[in-house]
């Protein structure tokens, strides 16, 4: 039998006993601006100023206030008579707090990063000031992996909508918070049958349905998940080396997607510049790879636009990809993809505002034609 809907529970003052705290001030950690930003596409604001969603196979909500960051975790049996989870007695704390740590990667200092990067590069001093609080987090490799590929040509919105589906239909299920069934993301074993393509078009994936079964069978079949897990400890470019080579991460050149979505078709990781999006992506927000510098048009325009670059063309090659990379790299120093990810929040915000001023109440999310 279904479990009995659980409460959704917005803040630690109707019921404390369920919620724990870390120290954590905002220019730390800013979760408005980290987990709506394109880095994770599992969380939603479910009141003002509360957060709630998936990491680690169990539910969260978080809130901040002025020197804390609070928690609740959700189990994932029905609720007794008194209104309390049966298990949330069973929840270790320092476990719950060390995964939160672990997500957020909050032994990384962010406010001395900051103060360096802004010493170094006087336009990201004057954006920063805005922008506090915006840190990389360290995300499931897999579940990293098979988001991105969903990116291509993709709006923020969509993408976490199509995430929801995939979820509810593929992943196991955790908990009903207010009568909305809340998912874990799927296993590999889960997008591997013979018709996990053909459901995920059914889903709304389109071209991306064959990349995301195919990534997943690649990683099940070759390294598998605590194999992609321990490129962690291998060098950035021997990372990115093996990531490219899976389905919709290195596609072939030529190879074009039939638009089952009702897209037009269009390539698809056509060339190396592409390969390298979701590489990289994946090497900043799962694999420890803090130099790693996504670059989309977003970055791409920054660079040219602000930065002066001289790229030559008009489009994102991979010979335009490792001068970006290597650009920022020399500016902000090892964490150049922390430094990089403040300037993409900042971007996509005022990209934001626009929209909204522009197709207000239309509910169009903002676009990205590639990964952060």
């Amino acid at each position: 039998p279904s479990p009995r809907p659980m409460k959704l529970r917005d803040g630690p003052s109707a019921c404390p006993a369920l919620w724990r705290s870390l120290r954590c001030p905002p220019d730390e950690l800013r979760l408005d601006l980290v987990l709506a930003s394109g880095q994770t596409f599992r969380w939603w604001e479910s009141s003002p100023g509360a957060w709630t969603g998936v990491m680690g196979g169990r539910v969260w909500t978080l809130r901040q206030d002025r020197d804390r960051l609070w928690y609740t975790v959700y189990g994932e049996e029905e609720e007794e008579e008194d209104g309390r989870p049966a298990e949330a007695a069973k929840l270790d704390g320092a476990e719950t707090d060390q995964m939160l740590r672990d997500y957020f990667q909050l032994d990384v200092g962010l406010r001395g990063l900051y103060r360096a990067w802004g010493a170094a590069d006087p336009l990201f001093r004057s954006v920063a000031k805005d922008f506090p609080g915006v840190r990389v987090l360290r995300q499931d490799p897999v579940e990293c992996l098979l988001s991105f590929i969903c990116t291509s040509n993709n709006h923020i919105s969509r993408i976490t909508a199509m995430i929801e589906r995939l979820c509810c239909a593929f992943g196991r299920r955790l908990c009903c918070l207010n009568a909305r069934p809340v998912h874990a993301f799927p296993s590999l074993s889960a997008l591997t049958g013979a018709d996990a393509e053909a459901r995920l078009r059914v889903l709304g994936f389109g071209y991306r349905a064959k990349f995301v079964s195919g990534s997943a069978r690649a990683v099940a079949e070759g390294l598998g998940a605590e194999g992609l897990r321990q490129l962690r400890a291998v060098p950035y470019a021997e990372a990115r080396r093996v990531l490219c080579a899976l389905p919709g991460v290195g596609t072939k050149v030529g190879t074009w997607s039939e638009g089952g979505d009702g897209e037009q078709g269009s390539v698809v990781g056509a060339d190396g510049a592409a390969r390298r999006q979701v590489a990289d992506c994946v090497c900043l927000m799962a694999l420890d790879k803090a130099e790693a510098v996504p670059v989309d048009t977003h970055v791409w325009h920054i660079a040219r636009q602000r930065y002066g670059m001289a790229l030559g063309g008009k489009s994102l090659t991979p010979r335009a990809h490792q001068q970006i990379g290597d650009f920022f790299r020399e500016l902000w120093g090892p964490r150049a993809g922390w430094a990089q990810a403040v300037l993409f929040c900042a971007d996509l915000r005022k990209g934001q505002e626009l929209a909204d001023s522009r197709e207000r109440g239309r509910g169009r999310g903002s676009h990205r034609d590639g990964p952060h």
